[in-house]
């Protein structure tokens, strides 16, 4: 049985949702409290307004005057994290974690989502005809040549994909009522910008324009309710390692003993600690694995509603809204403005030779990108990869992947 050292306070309690005033004296309109299981969650539960399709039709000022948010929220409609080091067991245990509080998973974001492209045409396959400095660089390449000077751009994608992701478990919450397991999220991506830059793999000057974007984007999103931390010591890593025997992480130079110490220390040192200012922390541990029921027994027992009773507490501020539009508002900017807050990653910096290319190279990995298959026109449109009735089409995809 997984040990558990609970930060925060947590005691059993019932599952009112309170009307408070907020601190402008206006009556506050709050989620109902303590996340449940199935086992408590069984048998008839009150209807709810069916789940909104964000992913296929707008939600603008129009749509917000009909069809409020508030009332789809129950008390598991919130956002988890799962955390912890490489090979701790965190996808399994996520998707279980999901399947117990009836909540949708999104797994842990990699390149391929930029790689592969809609049509399932590899990306990759066109690096023989690129420059060095766009052809493509992954986790993987990581393992094999972490002082690639490919390495910065790819920490900053994985901060932009891991964001992203985010974004949608925000428009999934607020348009469905189901709460959202993510495994790792955009808070938690500098742990591996800091981890690379102690050892050498990113220089100074890509973690500054890192941490620029950053300051940049993560305002504008909601922090998570809970943070699950799975606890794994270095020895019993390195060992989980050599068990799943994937070639390019067991003959890595990466995975040395300092470089899991860093990511360690940063990750209980500075994430945790920050973040549990903000949302409820567990930490586990998980040197030999665990039962997620007893996490799920674990989690009931927290008394969210404590955060709601206090408004000068720091803890769940983000999810403190006076008024039924301030809800319509935030789920408008998730779902339909997806793309403007993507444009936040845009920072002006021509200062840091690795996270630059030359005129030349842009124009050929502009040429070779955009003329693959399923790349020269918007989705839907590419008659060479069996998209049809083109010329009868209205309608452009409402959201996209980045």
């Amino acid at each position: 049985m997984a040990g558990v050292f609970r930060i925060g306070f947590i005691r059993v309690v019932g599952r009112q949702t309170p009307l408070l005033n907020n601190q402008n004296g206006l009556p506050a309109l709050v989620q109902k409290c303590n996340i449940s299981g199935k086992s408590i969650r069984g048998g008839a539960r009150a209807s709810k307004p069916k789940p909104w399709p964000y992913t296929e039709k707008r939600y603008g000022l129009l749509q917000a005057l009909y069809d409020k948010t508030t009332k789809r929220l129950d008390e598991n409609s919130k956002i988890i994290c799962v955390e912890g080091p490489i090979a701790a067991g965190k996808s399994k245990f996520a998707k279980e974690l999901a399947d117990e509080l009836e909540m949708h998973y999104i797994p842990e974001a990699n390149m391929d989502l930029i790689y592969i492209n809609p049509y399932g045409y590899d990306m990759r396959k066109l690096d023989p005809q690129l420059p060095e400095l766009c052809r493509s660089y992954d986790a993987t390449n990581f393992c094999r040549e972490p002082n690639s000077p490919l390495a910065a751009t790819f920490q900053i994608r994985m901060y932009m994909l891991r964001y992203s992701q985010y974004v949608d478990a925000l428009a999934h919450v607020l348009s469905t009522g189901q709460g959202v397991v993510l495994d790792r999220s955009a808070y938690s991506d500098y742990v591996f910008l800091e981890t690379m830059f102690r050892n050498g793999y990113i220089s100074k000057g890509a973690r500054s324009v890192y941490h620029e974007i950053r300051q940049n984007t993560i305002g504008e999103l909601l922090k998570p309710h809970l943070v699950v931390y799975l606890d794994v010591p270095v020895n019993v890593v390195k060992d989980r390692i050599k068990a799943r025997n994937l070639e390019h992480e067991v003959k890595s130079k990466v995975f040395t003993d300092q470089y899991l110490t860093d990511m360690e220390t940063i990750y209980k040192q500075q994430y945790l600690k920050d973040i549990s200012v903000h949302a409820e922390l567990l930490v586990y541990d998980w040197s030999a694995g665990g039962e997620t029921e007893i996490v799920v027994e674990d989690i009931e027992r927290i008394d969210f509603d404590q955060f709601e009773i206090d408004k000068h507490n720091p803890k769940m501020k983000d999810w403190r809204f006076p008024k039924e539009w301030d809800w319509c508002e935030q789920r408008i900017k998730y779902c339909n403005e997806k793309d403007v807050l993507m444009n936040y990653f845009n920072v002006p910096r021509y200062d840091v030779p690795e996270l630059l290319r030359s005129a030349d190279d842009g124009k050929v990995w502009r040429d070779v990108w955009c003329n693959a298959p399923g790349m020269k026109y918007r989705l839907g449109y590419n008659e060479d990869c069996g998209d049809k009735g083109i010329l009868t089409k209205t309608k452009l995809e409402l959201r996209n992947s980045l």
